[in-house]
């Protein structure tokens, strides 16, 4: 950090990293640095290749804009975003900092964006974080990974998980250079939502990512981890789009765009695979961790329930209407028919007697509200709450919460729908496309301000504000606009899933549909 007192340092501070020194802005009293490489561009000939370091520079590297984004699907356009920035160094992080000295020894907080394993940048407004670290004292990092095939498709001659090991790549630059930011490399919190939570999910279970963080928050846990056969299946049928193999071979030349597109049109039409890829194929979902035996020998629930994180403080939970946003996404809000739940239902729910349980559990409940239940406790519901009960019975620390504050944005018809945790938890309720949930409304602003307190004081010493999870209590923070802690509220979900087991998700036997 340049130390001279001139108002030149002041306004734009400076800090040297192991590969060069950096110059950053200054923002509402927040140093911000972005668009930092912590690893090589991954392409020409390290595409689709593990992450490789980062070459050093020499004088000042100007740090006020966020890199290019890897490349990207298109959902919520963002394949045009990727488009039309320039460059291909897809792997930089972002940093702010109260207090950007060796000496300030802050909390550190590093966020993971989602998006389905398929999307995601660090660059979109949303996730800004000069509130999150002047609000609550700490540092705030932020960085791309690979998604797509380009991250998590299993291509022959390539190591799987790709995007995984961006993020523990990021991890080990945090741990390495955050001290210069004012930051403790020894108080380091991951966190994130959705395919984000399913990161940090997968991260505690993952080979060379321990010891790079001590803490975690995983809010919305996509519960989907792929056998390699299934990851490959899915890979092959993208490189078919373009009349190729799924090898590094036939793929490294293809443009990065194309490839994202390759990967869009296989997602748009998997339902006509569900015979071998299984449920994922139902929802469209064709990218998630591998579990390749490398990186990931075991899935996140069962290296929790094997004690793997006891070590490590960890915050989990979700929203109470998860899936809403989505079923708004398919043009089916308010129309699901007696049909369609049923063979949701009977797809999606546990066990042969899945669907009967949650008929008798919610007598009352018609078509919707079925099909919302059990398709928000298969992808994020219950696997946030197994997360919590795994590392509760290993003896680990956990506390749990469920957000349930009714959104009032968008007329209130998507309620505490998957996403409202994140501009709450960033304090970024009027940008962003999620700030069309909020809709203004003033009482955002109290319940964010609950929830940032809760994320920092978590970061800085391991306690929230509420009471950690037991199997016998359950007790949870309810966030709403009156929070409370109370006994886990979703007590039919949790009895009936109770027994499942969040297992690796296989690549079927041809013309098996699953839960028929």
């Amino acid at each position: 950090m340049t130390v001279d007192g001139s108002g030149a340092s002041r306004s734009r501070p400076e800090v040297r990293t192991a590969a060069g020194s950096v110059r950053g802005s200054r923002e509402a009293g927040v140093a911000v640095f972005r668009g930092i490489p912590f690893a090589a561009p991954p392409v020409g000939a390290l595409r689709f290749a593990a992450p490789r370091a980062v070459r050093g520079w020499s004088g000042v590297r100007e740090a006020v804009a966020y890199g290019p984004p890897p490349p990207q699907g298109g959902h919520f356009g963002m394949d045009a975003l990727a488009q039309e920035a320039v460059g291909d160094d897809w792997l930089t992080v972002n940093v702010w900092s109260p207090d950007p000295g060796p000496g300030a020894a802050l909390p550190v907080m590093v966020w993971i964006q989602g998006g389905a394993f398929t999307i995601g940048m660090s660059g979109l407004p949303e996730y800004d974080g000069g509130r999150l670290a002047r609000d609550g004292g700490v540092v705030l990092v932020t960085f791309n990974y690979r998604v797509g095939l380009e991250g998590f498709g299993q291509i022959e001659g390539a190591p799987a998980n790709r995007g995984l090991l961006d993020q523990i790549a990021a991890l080990e630059w945090v741990r390495e250079n955050i001290r210069a930011f004012g930051g403790d490399p020894d108080r380091v919190t991951v966190f994130g939502q959705s395919a984000g939570g399913g990161s940090v999910a997968a991260l505690l279970a993952a080979r060379g990512a321990d010891g790079l963080f001590g803490r975690a928050v995983a809010q919305s846990v996509q519960g989907t981890v792929f056998a390699p056969e299934l990851a490959a299946d899915i890979a092959a049928a993208c490189a078919a789009e373009l009349g190729l193999r799924p090898t590094v071979a036939d793929l490294r030349e293809v443009a990065p765009h194309r490839l994202s597109a390759a990967g869009d049109a296989v997602g748009a039409g998997a339902a006509r695979r569900a015979g071998r890829w299984g449920r994922p194929a139902l929802r469209s979902i064709t990218f998630a961790p591998v579990l390749d035996g490398t990186t990931l020998t075991v899935t996140p629930w069962q290296a929790l329930a094997d004690g793997a994180a006891r070590h490590i403080d960890l915050l989990v939970g979700h929203t109470r209407h998860e899936q809403r946003l989505l079923t708004a996404l398919d043009g089916l809000l308010g129309q699901v028919g007696e049909e369609t739940a049923a063979a949701a239902l009977r797809t999606f729910a546990p066990g042969p007697d899945g669907a009967r349980a949650y008929r008798e559990a919610h007598p009352k409940a018609g078509p919707d509200e079925l099909y919302e239940l059990v398709l928000s406790d298969w992808l994020f519901r219950m696997p946030s709450l197994h997360l919590a009960e795994a590392q509760a019975a290993a003896g680990g620390r956990v506390h749990a919460y469920e957000l349930t504050w009714p959104a009032p944005g968008m007329e209130g018809a998507l309620g505490a729908c998957h996403g409202l945790d994140v501009p709450l938890v960033f304090g970024n309720l009027d940008r962003g496309q999620p700030a069309a949930l909020i809709g203004g409304a003033p009482e955002a602003e109290v319940l964010s301000a609950r929830m940032r307190s809760a994320w920092t004081a978590f970061a800085a010493h391991g306690d929230p504000g509420w009471p950690s999870y037991d199997r016998d209590k359950r007790l949870v923070q309810l966030f709403d606009a009156l929070p409370t802690v109370a006994a886990y509220p979703e007590e039919p979900s949790r009895l009936i899933w109770r027994e499942h087991v969040f297992a690796v998700l296989p690549l079927l036997p041809e013309g098996q549909i699953p839960g028929r």
